[in-house]
């Protein structure tokens, strides 16, 4: 066995009801910049409000940034920073899902180093910089169960057709909340994109060349539950014992990628998504994921027996298409979104340009002529 290091410094608090302990746990801070989405639901369903008295019981106070999108952009980043520092926040306050939580980790970075958020990043037009400053402290509550980035160090930020993960120790969370409760009203379709999110990441972290045992058991232990509970969480979301699997399979994906690491199959996603910003990660995932897997699955029969055990089943692209099916999402396609087959070069040598790192990370290597061809494969 190979030597490895094992680091979450994350304080997880996890089940249902446990937002409530944000009104009475030792917090980073003396003022919130509470990170939301440009949408309604944070206020329409009264979580915002929920959370600003909690921290009021708590003494401490809050301002609100409320334009994050979908797809977190650097000039969202360096908008939320200034008017951070502005309010005079201590610490960052992400609330939502992977979009809110992962703009709030890069806000923190920048609320406390000068310059460009892009100085800091790597790939692409980045200029990996080191960050100068340590970033302001970050507390992560998560509404969904997609990206597992409430356990993770790593935030992705567009800029341009550039889509990029970054990240470092200093922007893990220094407290997580995740109460399966805040996500009974998450609609299907969504519901559905963020598990395979989830699903993904677990998959490929315990495929990457830089898994560990640790990693490996977050990996085999989010695939089961996602396996078993998605379908019903999809079809009935008050079921509360389905969503606190999704939930739990979901924060188990972020400890993966806290040891492990994804690969190129999120290279691909990203790139799709930075060129066509309408199309949910998950999504994305979803469309190259069968040609992607059967790419793998011929090379790597060890670690697929082990992946369609967790699954539940003997073929575990046989599971992935069962469980695509049983969500509904079994056929989307490419040109729905907007995506035309003639940009496909383009997606591939962006992958490559601005997340080829993860190529790295793949156990089974491939070349930029494989990866076009799993783009072309799936492309309907």
């Amino acid at each position: 066995m190979k030597p490895f290091v094992n680091f979450i410094p994350t304080k997880l608090y996890f089940g249902a009801g446990q937002l409530g302990m944000l009104g009475t746990i030792p917090l980073p801070g003396k003022k919130a910049l509470i990170v939301i989405t440009s949408g309604k639901s944070m206020r329409s369903s009264g979580t915002l409000d929920r959370v600003e008295k909690l921290l009021a019981h708590n003494n401490v106070g809050c301002a609100v940034y409320d334009k994050v999108q979908a797809n977190p952009t650097r000039e969202q980043v360096m908008e939320g920073a200034a008017f951070a520092r502005r309010e005079e926040c201590d610490f960052v306050l992400g609330l939502g899902g992977g979009s809110p939580i992962d703009a709030s980790k890069a806000i923190a970075v920048m609320a406390a180093n000068p310059g460009d958020y892009w100085n800091y990043v790597s790939g692409g037009t980045g200029r990996a910089q080191p960050i100068p400053n340590p970033p302001l402290p970050i507390v992560a509550v998560t509404t969904t169960a997609g990206t597992g980035t409430e356990a993770d160090p790593w935030t992705v930020v567009t800029n341009g057709n550039e889509k990029i993960g970054f990240g470092c120790e200093a922007t893990f969370p220094k407290i997580a909340i995740v109460d399966p409760e805040l996500m009974l009203t998450v609609p299907p379709q969504l519901t559905a994109f963020q598990g395979f999110d989830a699903f993904f990441h677990a998959a490929e972290c315990y495929l990457a060349n830089c898994a560990t045992p640790v990693s490996e058991l977050y990996s085999l232990k989010s695939i089961e539950l996602i396996c078993k509970s998605l379908p019903t969480a999809v079809r009935d979301g008050e079921n509360l014992a389905a969503r606190t699997d999704v939930a739990l399979a979901n924060t188990l994906s972020g400890m993966a990628e806290s040891t492990s690491c994804c690969t190129s199959e999120h290279s691909l996603a990203h790139a799709i998504g930075g060129f066509h910003p309408n199309v949910p990660h998950g999504a994305a995932l979803i469309m190259i994921s069968k040609a992607w897997f059967k790419f793998y699955a011929l090379r790597a029969p060890k670690q697929f027996a082990a992946l369609a055990k967790a699954a539940g089943q003997s073929d575990f692209l046989g599971a992935l298409d069962k469980l695509q099916r049983d969500c509904g999402v079994d056929r989307l396609k490419m040109s729905d979104y907007g995506i035309g087959r003639e940009e496909l070069p383009a997606i591939n040598e962006n992958a490559w340009e601005t997340m080829g790192g993860l190529f790295d990370l793949d156990r089974i290597k491939m070349n930029k002529a494989e990866s076009l061809a799993i783009l072309e494969e799936s492309y309907r």
